[in-house]
């Protein structure tokens, strides 16, 4: 006898795969994961209302079935980052004195002197550093929070590897502002130089303090809680 064919699924299934039902989430269970050693926990002991929080039973650490304010707090975060970018690269990042002679730079001027004096590798370091990734963090955490804010449905988990990104690029924030410490620090060792932070480093370590702060208050969980809905897609 010939065995039955399995039957191929079909775009609705896969759909309805992509969209979890109501009744298959972990929140919706009882169960949340700890966020420090990823224990599954019973929340069904957490009080009713917002901000409420438990221990976990392995590790102490304090548990959210949904970080609190976390939309708020980003929000704010965001905008105090996206304000103080302005003055992080138009002020100087470093005053340079050398036979009597003060040179004032930003983080634009200072790329634009790495590539006429030859060093084309640090100036796109700088660059990518100091301009890009902190502009692409802000821009993707806005762009995540407003896709939450609308309840949007469009995928989920493309949207959750963004803010995965996030995470991974935020550690290279600092590389401008070890560059100019380690140069300031060598340039002071000499007797006919000198090298002195400026405004714009303080400028620019706060705004990279400020997205990472950010990061760690969202809560990449609201991506899919709009994924429960499925008939209230936008």
């Amino acid at each position: 006898m010939s065995q039955p064919v399995p039957s191929r699924p079909m775009a609705s299934d896969a759909h309805s795969a992509a969209v979890a039902p109501k009744g298959l989430t972990a929140r919706n269970h009882g169960l949340v994961a700890c966020p420090a050693c990823q224990y599954l926990c019973r929340a069904a002991r957490l009080p009713d209302h917002r901000g409420a929080h438990s221990d976990c039973p392995r590790c102490g650490a304090r548990i959210h079935t949904r970080k609190p304010e976390s939309l708020a707090r980003t929000w704010a975060l965001i905008i105090s980052a996206f304000i103080l970018y302005i003055p992080a690269n138009l002020l100087p990042m470093t005053y340079s004195t050398k036979l009597g002679l003060t040179q004032v730079d930003t983080i634009m001027s200072g790329v634009i002197y790495f590539i006429l004096t030859g060093a084309p590798h640090l100036a796109l370091i700088i660059f990518v550093a100091s301009i890009c990734v902190p502009l692409i963090k802000l821009v993707l955490l806005t762009y995540l929070l407003l896709s939450i804010h609308r309840q949007s449905h469009w995928r989920p988990r493309e949207r959750t590897r963004f803010y995965r990104i996030v995470e991974v690029i935020g550690r290279w924030s600092m590389v401008d502002i070890f560059a100019v410490t380690i140069v300031a620090a060598l340039v002071k060792a000499g007797a006919l130089a000198s090298v002195e932070i400026g405004s714009g480093a303080f400028f620019f370590g706060a705004v990279v303090i400020l997205t990472m702060l950010a990061a760690m208050t969202f809560d990449p969980r609201l991506i899919w809680d709009a994924m429960e809905n499925p008939h209230e897609h936008r």
